[in-house]
């Protein structure tokens, strides 16, 4: 499950993900949101936190994770990742060298530094 985490200024998504995350969450709220900031700024960032309730993710939100980010590569500002989950950490650490913007990856105990950085 996907809930948006609020108070980022307004050229920011914050998501964070519990439990197990589905192509649903993909399609009815991550899509919309990133569709609905890109007709607002042309660059956009996300604060992506992925903390002790997340249990994993379908084969459909991988799918989906992946044509998002490639979809609107060039529009990303910042990402910033927060996650004690390794496999994640290991995998953002591998696709940072890929992204034309910043991004970053958080320990859990940073997500405050997190959203410091993500929202400058």
């Amino acid at each position: 499950m996907i809930e948006v985490i609020s108070d980022l200024p307004d050229h920011v998504i914050g998501i964070e993900a519990k439990g197990k995350v589905t192509g649903t969450d993909y399609e009815s709220i991550i899509i919309p949101l990133v569709e609905e900031k890109l007709k607002q700024y042309p660059k956009i960032s996300l604060l992506y936190h992925i903390g002790g309730e997340f249990t994993g993710m379908d084969a459909e939100a991988v799918w989906e994770d992946t044509k998002v980010g490639l979809r609107h590569i060039k529009v990303w500002e910042k990402i910033a990742v927060v996650s004690d989950v390794e496999w994640v950490r290991w995998a953002m650490n591998i696709f940072r060298v890929a992204m034309p913007g910043h991004l970053k990856v958080f320990a859990n105990t940073q997500l405050a530094e997190a959203r410091k950085w993500v929202s400058e």
